[in-house]
C-alpha cells in the first residue's frame, strides 16, 4: 500500500514539474555563441594554451570581429559585483541627457556599497555622475541617476533585463542596478563580453570607460576632490581601454577589460577570483595578442537582430524601444529519451486524475490503523475480563 501511494504521489510530482530544463544561455543550436562555450570549468583555446589564470570564469574576444578567442566556463552564472554597472550604462547612457540638473537626495547618500561621495541637496550633473559611477563604481550615483529616470529603480531593473535579453545575454537576471549581492541576480562572463562590446560602440560609454581621473564636487559647495579610476589596467597596460571591475563578498573579484592593439580590440572578462585579477587580466590579454595569428575562435558574441524601432521619450532624453517585444533566440527542440516521453504523454492527462487516488489511497492507509486499533482493544478487554 504504502509503495502504491509513494508512486503515485510521485507521477503527480512529475507531472505538474516542467517537461523540460533550459539552462541559461541556451540557444537554438545549444549554447549562445557555439557549442564550446558552456558553462562547464574547461578552459577551451584552440591554437595555443592560455596562462593559467584564479578566476572560475572569464571570457577573451575580439571586439569587432565578435570571435570568442578564448574562454573558461564561459555561461556559468555567477554574481557580476560592479561589472553589472555596464549594462546599467547601457540603458541610462541613451535615455538621460548629460547636462540635465540631479540634486542628490537621503536615499542616494543612504546606500550601501561602494560610493563615490553623493550628498543630499548637492547639485550634479548626469554626466558627473556617469563620472562616478564608472570611476569609483559609485552605487550612490547609480541611485541618483536611475532615480532621475522615468521610473526610478524598478523600471531600470525592468530595462535592464530587458535589454540583456535584446543582445542575447540570456545568462543574466538583475534585480539591483548597482550589482550588489541582491537574491537572484546573476550574469556570466560571456555576457559581460557582450555589455562591453555594445557598450564600446558607443563614445560615450568609451570615454567614461577610459577615463583616468576626475573632479567630483565637494561636499558644501567647496571645490572638488580628484577620483582615480579603479581599474589598474588603465594605468599599467599598453592599449588599455578601461571598462569596469567589481568586488563582493559573495562575487568576490570580477573584471571588464579592453585593450587595443596591433589594430585589434580585445575584451577579456572574469568572474569569482580571489585575487591578482588585473594581473590575470593583463597575461590573458597579452597571450592574445601574442598569439593572434595562429589562434582559432572557439565561439562567437552573438548579434542581436536589430528591431523595429520607435522613439519614446524618457524624462530626460530618448529612449529606443521596440515595438513588438524584444527578440530572444528560440528555444531548442529536445529528443525525449523514454522517460521523458512517458512524462510528455501524462502531462496530457488533466492533473486531478491523478490528484484524485493519492488522496483516496490516503484515506484508505489512514483507516486500517484504527480498524486494528479497535481489534486490540476489544482483544484486551476480553483477555481482562478473563
Amino acid at each position: 500500500m504504502r509503495l502504491l501511494l509513494t508512486a503515485c504521489a510521485t507521477t503527480a510530482l512529475v507531472v505538474a514539474g516542467p517537461l523540460t530544463a533550459t539552462a541559461a544561455g541556451e540557444g537554438p543550436q545549444g549554447p549562445v555563441g557555439g557549442d564550446l562555450l558552456t558553462a562547464k570549468p574547461t578552459v577551451v583555446a584552440n591554437g595555443a594554451s592560455p596562462p593559467a589564470v584564479q578566476a572560475s570564469a572569464y571570457v577573451v574576444a575580439d571586439v569587432d570581429t565578435g570571435q570568442v578567442l578564448a574562454a573558461k566556463a564561459p555561461h556559468a552564472r555567477l554574481r557580476p559585483a560592479s561589472t553589472l554597472k555596464t549594462l546599467t550604462a547601457l540603458v541610462l547612457l541613451p535615455r538621460l541627457k548629460k547636462t540635465d540638473p540631479v540634486i542628490g537626495s537621503d536615499a542616494d547618500a543612504g546606500i550601501i556599497g561602494s560610493k563615490v561621495g553623493v550628498y543630499p541637496g548637492l547639485h550634479y550633473t548626469v554626466d558627473q555622475l556617469f563620472q562616478g559611477m564608472f570611476l569609483a563604481s559609485g552605487n550612490d550615483a547609480v541611485h541618483a541617476l536611475c532615480a532621475h529616470d522615468q521610473g526610478g529603480v524598478p523600471a531600470t531593473v525592468q530595462r535592464m533585463n530587458a535589454k540583456a535579453k535584446e543582445i542575447g545575454a540570456l545568462d543574466t537576471t538583475v534585480t539591483d542596478p548597482t550589482g550588489l549581492d541582491a537574491d537572484g541576480q546573476y550574469s556570466s562572463a560571456y555576457d559581460l563580453a557582450l555589455f562591453a562590446q555594445a557598450g564600446l560602440q558607443r563614445q560615450d560609454f568609451a570615454k567614461y570607460a577610459s577615463t583616468k581621473f576626475t573632479n567630483f564636487p565637494n561636499v558644501g559647495n567647496k571645490g572638488t576632490y580628484q577620483v582615480a579610476n579603479q581599474n589598474k589596467l588603465l594605468f599599467n597596460y599598453d592599449g588599455a581601454i578601461g571598462i569596469k571591475t567589481g568586488y563582493t563578498t559573495l562575487a568576490r573579484n570580477t573584471f571588464v577589460g579592453a585593450a587595443k592593439r596591433n589594430g585589434h580590440t580585445l575584451v577579456v572578462t572574469m568572474m569569482n577570483a580571489p585575487h591578482g585579477i588585473t594581473q590575470d587580466a593583463g597575461n590573458l590579454l597579452t597571450w592574445t595578442f601574442t598569439n593572434y595569428g595562429k589562434l582559432k575562435p572557439v565561439g562567437t558574441l552573438v548579434k542581436a537582430e536589430a528591431p523595429t524601432k520607435t522613439q519614446t521619450q524618457g524624462k530626460s532624453g530618448t529612449e529606443t524601444k521596440p515595438t513588438t517585444g524584444t527578440p530572444r533566440p528560440p528555444r531548442s527542440r529536445t529528443v525525449l529519451n523514454p522517460g521523458q516521453a512517458v512524462q510528455s504523454l501524462a502531462f496530457r492527462v488533466p492533473a486531478w486524475v491523478y490528484a484524485g487516488p493519492p488522496v483516496l489511497l490516503l484515506g484508505l492507509f489512514l483507516r486500517r490503523p484504527r480498524s486494528l486499533r479497535r481489534r486490540r482493544s476489544a482483544a484486551a478487554a476480553g483477555a481482562r475480563r478473563h
